[in-house]
């Protein structure tokens, strides 16, 4: 269950990723739903067993060659807060650059480039907003730790879900290739129509 108003308010929603040496990601199309799959259930069938799941089960030749990122089973606790948009995400200069001339009219910008002062230096607690950006989300902003895959002017505008690696002490929970990221975006008015089609599966390491 959620509080966010675009998500369903109850069934189950899965996302698969093939075992393979990217995690089931395509760099032809990122889009594609061959090698991942986001699935739907409106009415969950109680009835179902353990072992009828494992029946299904089928290995795609690749099981004990490749590690999947998530290593074992674990929950996620999520809590509702506010959320900022940091500079990985390919929509900030744009709306950045908007409000700065709205503030500032005689020093219009069309880039971060063209100002003075780095943006770190104009936006307060600015590198605590990207810092921010990371972490395990459904719903706000996405990081990046190269770039951002979408468009400026995307259609795939709401962050469905957010993995990020989790490690430390010896404890490998997960982990995207050397420390990488994952997201799922989605068209918003897709989302409240719960048409999972089309949804982009990114993720990218340092």
């Amino acid at each position: 269950m959620t509080d966010i108003e675009e998500f369903p308010k109850s069934g189950l929603l899965q996302f698969w990723i093939l075992n393979d040496d990217v995690y089931g990601m395509s760099f032809d199309d990122i889009t594609c739903q061959d090698t991942f799959r986001i699935v739907y259930h409106k009415d969950i069938d109680n009835t179902v067993t353990e072992e009828e799941v494992k029946a299904k089960f089928k290995e795609n030749g690749l099981d004990g060659e490749y590690s999947m990122p998530v290593n074992g089973e674990f929950g996620l606790k999520f809590t509702s807060s506010t959320d900022v948009m940091s500079e990985s995400d390919v929509r900030f200069e744009k709306m950045f650059c908007e409000y700065y001339n709205a503030a500032q009219p005689k020093k219009k910008i069309n880039s971060l480039m063209d100002m003075d002062i780095a943006p770190a230096d104009e936006i307060e607690a600015y590198e605590q907003n990207y810092q921010n950006a990371y972490g395990h989300k459904i719903g706000g902003y996405p990081a990046f730790t190269q770039w951002d895959p979408r468009k400026e002017d995307t259609k795939y505008d709401f962050l469905l879900l957010q993995l990020d690696s989790e490690f430390g002490n010896g404890d490998e929970k997960i982990m995207w290739g050397d420390a990488g990221i994952c997201g799922f975006f989605i068209n918003r008015q897709r989302l409240r129509d719960l048409d999972f089609d089309d949804v982009i599966y990114n993720w990218d390491c340092g």
